[in-house]
């Protein structure tokens, strides 16, 4: 229910992220709301950011929850009345108003054609068309998605966090629960009280987020999948700072064109800096050529690596298998995406496949927007 209220929100306007939305879920764990003004509060508090986004969140709250109460007191009117607990489902109170002359700014939950600005109800319907598309984008494969779809999905995965799990740093900070007592500040701080340590300097280890090494197979069997790919390794680059790599005959770096702001100028840059687009698939030599040039020199060492690739070789099963065994001796931990996977028949039969899957931490599909969870939710176990 949290989710998809705020899913509502976030189409009709209101920029709603998910974070917001699991803290609105376990305040109404943790209030219980039994009145319909108690969750609006409890939504309201935990939701919104600015005071302009009221009118339109009253509108949503109206249409999901059904009848609303005049909550204006708590709108800068102070000699307002506290509202009339009403439980859910319960008419409201007959006079509307109980104010002398005066009108709940509260738009009204249920308005008669005509009332009003008289958009409402296109607003609404607008709202769950919208909700309606994105539900249907979550679950639909990559593989079919249209241009304009593939526009769509770009606000879909603005809102997935890219999270590598975090390591220890080398440096310690200093901290009041630390494990470590930090004998040279401990003794400077004891000249301040005549020589005697009474007060104990503690330092911890600091940690740090995992890199995130991503490569992405471009080759012609994964090109309807590499297109959605790349909207993905846009957030990762500026989300999580990852290292973006797509290989298809020959291994091409594209972090420095995907780290544009804008996501249209970094795709772009992206599909001209790829030479080889929609061309053969050889996955042991991109593994070769990226484990020679940047792997063994420390940018695969304890980092988390993203494969994402069908595994149709075209080349040396072997080469492979014996480039992933290199990789698995570098990284924490290897994750790969074969959206084929998704399929009930599916079975690892295919040489590159076969060979890659012995040092394989975690094999998921990914082939939809639903299917990222576990994708993101293997990245950062």
């Amino acid at each position: 229910m949290a989710g998809r209220f705020g899913h509502l929100l976030h189409a009709a306007g209101v920029p709603v992220t998910p974070e917001r939305s699991g803290r609105f879920a376990a305040a109404i764990e943790l209030t219980s709301p039994a009145t319909n003004d108690e969750l609006y509060w409890t939504a309201r508090i935990t939701l919104l950011s600015e005071h302009t986004e009221i009118p339109v969140f009253d509108r949503v709250f109206a249409q999901v929850f059904g009848d609303m109460l005049d909550v204006v007191d708590a709108r800068g009117d102070t000699s307002t009345p506290p509202p009339v607990t009403t439980r859910p489902g319960e008419p409201r109170p007959p006079g509307g108003d109980d104010r002398e002359g005066g009108t709940s700014p509260v738009p009204n939950p249920n308005p008669t054609p005509g009332e009003g600005d008289g958009g409402g109800d296109d607003a609404v319907d607008t709202v769950l068309a919208a909700v309606s598309d994105e539900e249907r984008l979550r679950t639909q494969d990559f593989s079919t998605l249209s241009t304009e779809e593939l526009l769509q999905l770009r606000a879909l995965f603005e809102r997935l966090a890219v999270a590598p799990p975090p390591r220890r740093a080398r440096r310690s900070v200093r901290h009041a629960r630390g494990r470590r007592v930090d004998m040279r500040a401990t003794l400077a701080r004891a000249h301040r009280s005549g020589g005697d340590p009474v007060e104990a300097i503690r330092r911890r280890q600091r940690t740090r987020p995992r890199r995130l090494v991503v490569l992405c197979d471009i080759s012609g069997s994964m090109e309807p999948y590499a297109r959605a790919y790349l909207q993905l390794l846009h957030s990762a680059v500026g989300g999580a700072r990852a290292e973006a790599f797509v290989f298809a005959t020959r291994l091409t770096c594209l972090t420095r064109e995907l780290a544009a702001r804008q996501p249209d100028v970094a795709l772009r840059k992206a599909g001209l800096a790829a030479p080889d687009w929609s061309g053969g698939t050889r996955i042991g030599a991109a593994l070769k050529t990226f484990n020679d040039d940047h792997g063994r020199r420390g940018m695969a060492r304890g980092a988390v690596v993203l494969i994402v690739s069908d595994g149709w070789e075209h080349g040396d099963p072997a080469l492979l298998g014996e480039q992933m065994a290199r990789l698995s001796r570098l990284a924490f931990r290897i994750v790969w995406v074969n959206p084929r996977r998704a399929s009930p028949r599916f079975q690892p039969l295919a040489g590159g496949m076969a060979a890659a899957l012995p040092y394989i931490d975690t094999f998921v599909s990914g082939h939809s927007v639903d299917a990222l969870e576990e994708v993101l939710a293997a990245i950062a176990a």
